[in-house]
C-alpha cells in the first residue's frame, strides 16, 4: 500500500512537560484504504544549504561549518532527530500529530544551528519509514513496508522554535561542563561566597 505524507503546520505544544514542537502531519492513502495501523519511523534533517544566512548568522555557526568562504563544502545537513508514532485506523486519509521534543543543549548540533539564527525559516525534511497494517478486500490482515523514499517538506519559522525553548527556559542558555570542572566552580562558588551562578561567572570574567 502506498502512502503519502504531508507536513502542513507546526506549533508549540502548550502543555508539555518539556520544550515540544507538534507537527501536524497529514497522510494520504488509496481512497477505499482501510488501515488498521501504521508504525511510522519519522527522521527529521536540516535541510541547510536551501537558506541564506545574514552577516550575524555567520559568526554563530563558525562551530558548526567553519569559515564562511568554506561553506561551499562544509555547509551540509544535519540531523535532528528520530522519533516514532503509532497512527490509528483511519480510511482513505488521516491528520495526526507528530510531537518532537527540543533541547537547549548547545552541545547538541540542532540546537547550535537553531539558536545560531536571528529569524526566518529552517528548512526542513522528513524521512519516513515503517509498517502499514490494513484490511485486504477479503478482510486479511495485511502489512506493507515504507520506503525511505517517502518524504516531506517543511520550512519551520525560527520564531516557533525560539518561543517553544523560551516558555521553559526564559531567558537562560544551557551550558555542558566535565564534572570536574564542574566541582570546580561549586568550590569557587563556596570558596568565595557567592549567592548565584551568575555571579561566578561575572566574577570569573572579570578576572
Amino acid at each position: 500500500m502506498e502512502l503519502e505524507f504531508t507536513v502542513t503546520d507546526a506549533a508549540r505544544m502548550p502543555y508539555a512537560a518539556g520544550p515540544t514542537l507538534s507537527f501536524t502531519l497529514r497522510i494520504d492513502g488509496p481512497q477505499d484504504a482501510d488501515v488498521r495501523s501504521v508504525l511510522l519511523d519519522t527522521q527529521i534533517q536540516i535541510a541547510a544549504r536551501r537558506r541564506g544566512y545574514e552577516g550575524a548568522d555567520h559568526d554563530k555557526l563558525f562551530d558548526l561549518f567553519g569559515r564562511r568562504e568554506d561553506w561551499g563544502t562544509t555547509l551540509r545537513t544535519l540531523l535532528w532527530t528520530r522519533t516514532t508514532l503509532v497512527v490509528p485506523p483511519f480510511e482513505g486519509s488521516t491528520v495526526v500529530d507528530l510531537n518532537v521534543p527540543c533541547t537547549y543543549d548547545l552541545e547538541v548540533a540542532a540546537s547550535r544551528y537553531f539558536d545560531a539564527l536571528g529569524d526566518g525559516d529552517v528548512p526542513l525534511e522528513f524521512l519516513f519509514s515503517g509498517t502499514v497494517f490494513f484490511s485486504a478486500p477479503d478482510g486479511r490482515l495485511q502489512t506493507s513496508r515504507i520506503s525511505w523514499e517517502q518524504d516531506a517538506e517543511y520550512r519551520l519559522p525560527v520564531r516557533v522554535w525560539k518561543e517553544t525553548l523560551e516558555r521553559h527556559f526564559p531567558g537562560t542558555a544551557w551550558l555542558r561542563l566535565p564534572k570536574d570542572s564542574f566541582d570546580r566552580l561549586v568550590a569557587y562558588k563556596a570558596r568565595h561566597a557567592l549567592p548565584t551562578w551568575d555571579d561566578v561567572v561575572d566574577a570569573l570574567m572579570e578576572e
